[in-house]
C-alpha cells in the first residue's frame, strides 16, 4: 500500500532533509511504500488520481526510489539516484573519496578510514555523487546494492 505525504509529513521528511544534508527544497511528491521505501513522483497525477488507480490495480512503484528512513536512528539514507537528484542541494555529511576508494566502494566495499563524520553520510567522488553509507569511528559501510556492485577491478583509470 501506498503513502502519499501530506503537506505536514512533506515538510517534516524536508527538515529532516536539512538537517541531515542540508537539502532545502524536494522538487515533487514523496510517497511511502512499505514501512521505509521513499519515492519521489514528478508526474501529473493528483492524489486523488494516484488513490483512485490503486483500487483497481497493486502499485510496486511511482516515481523514483530515493532513499530510506533507516531504522533505528530515523535517519534518512539516500539512494544513488537520490543522491543524483539532491545534488546541487547537498552541502552536509559528505564524504569525498579517491580512485582506489572509488573502485572499492563501487564493488561494495565498506571503507575502513577514520572520519569525523558519524551515521549516514553522502560519498563522492569528484563532481559524482554515489549514494550513501554509515560512517562510524573506523569505517564507512556500503549500501551499494549487490546487483549494482561491479563485479571486476582495475576499470576505473
Amino acid at each position: 500500500m501506498i503513502q502519499i505525504f501530506s503537506n505536514r509529513e512533506t515538510q517534516e521528511m524536508l527538515e529532516k532533509l536539512n538537517k541531515q544534508f542540508g537539502i532545502k527544497e524536494i522538487p515533487g511528491k514523496l510517497i511511502k511504500i512499505g514501512k521505509e521505501k521513499i519515492f519521489l513522483f514528478q508526474g501529473d497525477f493528483s492524489d486523488e488520481q494516484i488513490k483512485d488507480l490503486e483500487k483497481i490495480t497493486f502499485i510496486e512503484k511511482i516515481g523514483i526510489y530515493i532513499g530510506a528512513i533507516f531504522f533505528p536512528t530515523g535517519e534518512i539514507r539516500l539512494s544513488i539516484e537520490g543522491t543524483q537528484i539532491f545534488k546541487d542541494q547537498i552541502i552536509k555529511n559528505i564524504f569525498e573519496i579517491d580512485n582506489k576508494q572509488l573502485e572499492n566502494w563501487i564493488q561494495g566495499e565498506e571503507l575502513n578510514i577514520k572520519t569525523d563524520l558519524r551515521g549516514i553520510i553522502v560519498i563522492k567522488y569528484k563532481d559524482n555523487f554515489l549514494g550513501c553509507g554509515k560512517a562510524s569511528e573506523n569505517k564507512i559501510g556500503n549500501f551499494i546494492p549487490k546487483s549494482r556492485r561491479l563485479r571486476s577491478r582495475s576499470i576505473i583509470k
